[in-house]
């Protein structure tokens, strides 16, 4: 997995080395893609940094909790938090009183990767391709439903985005967590989801769902036969989760600039690299400056579909 040549740290690197162990604060529990991100890139800065950097999983409140906790930690380079697109890009649109700032709060490291969405519909639902599917919801507007890890949440946002790019109408079904929505997918009781491949593609390979395209801009090597969501019919569309590396505001530069150069080290690891495959996440490694205009654009992207959508916080 190649990163791009923008991946590169910039200019001579400064001398800063820790002296104690670093906590990357995560806004979500374990076990998710963002967990699994967070563990792999952890392991193999600790190696190059020569201390441990612990992962500090602190779930709840749609990423506040960890968010608040990061931008009040002391900008030494000993706090590091996992930046998310529901974070940085979802939030300042859905919460009007976001009690931390995305952008003047915190100081990009990099951009770490993207997690495609794949579109999955369940046992009951009549339909060999997104086109025919989204025929069927236009059909009968109002009745067919899709469920979400909760509400603003990446697989909520993603098929909002598929509903006002495509002009059709679902119900949205919110659970508490990925596993009761795929139990409730599995049983017929809802008709569709979003989310990343890993959680559907054991139940794909069984015969009991099937995924009717991905979000991503190319196809995924797990599932090459599945088109994008461009592919057919819409272009441009893209709908990915994304994970970057960011540090309380006012961190020196030179502790940037180590935190990035180890972490695009971490990303072109061999065990780094199998890992996210295997999530079929792709790795980005994207600099400061460039991670910032990124997080930019992507709040005007996300912000459009959560006011189209009039998508609101719990």
């Amino acid at each position: 997995m190649a990163l791009p040549a923008t991946a590169q740290p910039q200019g001579p690197l400064q001398a800063w080395a820790p002296a104690k162990p670093i906590r990357l604060i995560v806004p979500y529990g374990p076990g998710g893609s963002s967990d699994v991100i967070a563990r792999s890139i952890a392991a193999e800065m600790s190696r190059g940094l020569g201390q441990q950097v612990i992962v500090d999983n602190k779930g709840g409140g749609q990423g506040l909790i960890a968010m608040q906790d990061a931008a009040r930690s002391a900008p030494d380079g000993y706090t590091m938090v996992l930046g998310h697109v529901g974070t940085l890009a979802v939030n300042p649109a859905m919460m009007p009183k976001l009690p931390y700032d995305p952008l003047k709060d915190f100081m990009p490291v990099t951009l770490l990767a993207k997690v495609p969405m794949v579109f999955a519909v369940g046992p009951n639902v009549r339909a060999g391709s997104l086109p025919a599917f989204l025929s069927l919801a236009k059909a009968k507007p109002g009745v067919l439903t899709y469920g979400s890890a909760g509400n603003g949440s990446a697989g909520h946002l993603a098929f909002e985005m598929l509903k006002v790019t495509a002009h059709a109408d679902l119900v949205h079904v919110p659970y508490k967590g990925t596993g009761a929505q795929m139990t409730d997918l599995l049983a017929g009781n809802i008709d569709a989801a979003s989310a990343g491949l890993p959680g559907f593609l054991p139940h794909v390979k069984a015969g009991k769902l099937h995924i009717l395209a991905v979000g991503s801009a190319e196809r995924l090597p797990a599932i090459p036969d599945v088109p994008t969501v461009a592919e057919q019919g819409y272009p441009g569309f893209e709908s990915s989760q994304w994970f970057g590396l960011m540090v309380p505001a006012n961190t020196p530069a030179p502790v940037i600039e180590r935190l990035h150069a180890e972490a695009l080290k971490a990303l072109g690891s061999p065990a780094v690299r199998q890992r996210l495959a295997e999530d079929s996440s792709t790795a980005v490694g994207q600099g400061p400056e460039a991670f910032a205009r990124f997080i930019r654009t992507e709040q005007k992207r996300w912000g459009d579909v959560v006011r189209s959508a009039h998508v609101k916080a719990n």
